[in-house]
């Protein structure tokens, strides 16, 4: 189905999914949107959060390696040097 036309969509953010936690904290992405995000077992993902009034309201997954990517273009190769210093 169209991205456009998907349940839950609201123009900006589609709602994929309805996923659990379980008692450890762990949850599973879908199949589905792991294979539309290209995921692997082993991928790293970013989690970054958006607060509103002082309270977490949204959480966002991002590839590592799209972040960093998006990091360098945005700053060059000042972001190189920093990004190297955080390797592992």
């Amino acid at each position: 189905m169209p991205r456009a036309k998907r349940r839950g969509s609201c123009g900006c953010c589609t709602v994929e999914a309805l996923i659990s936690v379980d008692e450890r904290g762990q949850m599973v992405l879908p199949k589905e949107v792991r294979e539309r995000l290209g995921l692997r077992g082993g991928d790293k993902l970013a989690l970054a959060t958006i607060e509103r009034d002082g309270a977490v309201c949204c959480l966002v997954l991002t590839k590592a390696a799209a972040l960093a990517a998006a990091v360098r273009s945005a700053l060059g190769p000042v972001a190189d040097g920093l990004l190297a210093d955080a390797s592992p």
